[in-house]
């Protein structure tokens, strides 16, 4: 008989092994992907212009402001503490336009705040689809109107309402109350917006458990929803209020076009915004003290909506609430 020669057995593979010698499927292969590698570039160049655009910003505002500055007839201390804006006589305080500013703006959000978060919590709890997809559109044509309308609007028909409420001796033709009103109007839509995007955001579970403890839709909304929005509503807010210290064709239409430091809302004072557009309109020659001004005010404002932003950024980290 021949013997038939036998080769020792092998040991056996281990799973890990096993799965290392099998060929990948080619189904499962990284293909290559020329339309997402396009869209990636394509998203990159859009970051770095926005990122080069805010530097490019900030150089040319702070270079002609530190024009302004170098300036023998300007100091840095009556520009940050003066009260009187001529620069016809050398005069640079900005207050007046701050003032301004900041009284437009906070007649703005005493409108837009509680009506924007009151339609905010009707859209996210009360509404039902179809009010909701009636209300929205509308909301969204607000936004849509151009702000020369809405100077217009309240140059011609807020400012004779106000008159003819409150007198005409009381209210003058140009005024930062009817500006500040429509201000409000032309913002509410970005208010409410915002807020009723946080606050649909918020779990289901906790609206079932407050009204497991028997609690009513009404103290739902403003104990629980409202509450766990707060980082949202918050950056609606700071939001809203940059947006408002921006605004410029509202108030340089139907706040007045003189600086003037009054608190009194129903008589004329001139804005940041409002100054900008006045007098760069006008014949300025170039690196004028008066022209190389716009830039330092413009430098004023970039700051302040700056420090909002940075504010809003702290809020949200602050009062942010994570649901798993």
């Amino acid at each position: 008989m021949h013997r038939i020669a036998t080769l020792p057995a092998s040991p056996a593979a281990t799973p890990d092994q096993a799965q290392v010698a099998q060929p990948i499927p080619a189904s499962l292969r990284r293909r290559r992907r020329p339309m997402e590698g396009a869209i990636e570039a394509l998203l990159f160049l859009c970051g770095a212009v926005t990122v080069l655009t805010t530097i490019g910003i900030v150089y040319v505002l702070g270079k002609e402001s530190l024009l302004f500055f170098g300036s023998p007839a300007v100091s840095i201390a009556e520009f940050l503490t003066g009260t009187t804006w001529q620069p016809a006589i050398g005069q640079f305080g900005i207050w007046p336009l701050v003032n301004a500013t900041l009284m437009t703006s906070t007649i703005a959000m005493l409108v837009a705040l509680p009506l924007g978060l009151a339609v905010a919590l009707y859209l996210s709890e009360y509404a039902t689809p179809r009010a909701r997809g009636t209300l929205k559109p509308i909301l969204e044509v607000l936004a849509g109107v151009p702000t020369v309308v809405y100077g217009y609007f309240a140059l011609t028909a807020m400012t004779p309402l106000l008159r003819s409420l409150l007198g005409r001796d009381v209210v003058s033709i140009y005024n930062t109350a009817s500006a500040g009103l429509v201000m409000g109007i032309l913002i509410l839509p970005l208010v409410t917006s915002m807020s009723e995007d946080a606050l649909s955001s918020v779990p289901r579970s906790l609206r079932e458990a407050a009204y497991g403890l028997g609690a009513t839709k009404l103290e739902t909304s403003l104990k629980v929803v409202l509450p766990a929005a707060l980082s949202g509503i918050a950056a609606a807010v700071v939001v809203a209020i940059s947006r408002a210290i921006g605004e410029t064709m509202i108030v340089a239409i139907a706040a007045g076009a003189g600086p003037a430091l009054t608190f009194n809302p129903f008589q004329p004072a001139e804005t940041m915004t409002g100054h900008i557009a006045r007098i760069s309109g006008g014949d300025l020659s170039y690196d004028s003290i008066d022209y190389n001004s716009i830039f330092a005010i413009g430098l004023v404002l970039f700051v302040i909506t700056l420090t909002l932003n940075l504010v809003s950024r702290w809020v949200v980290n602050r009062f942010r609430e994570v649901y798993e």
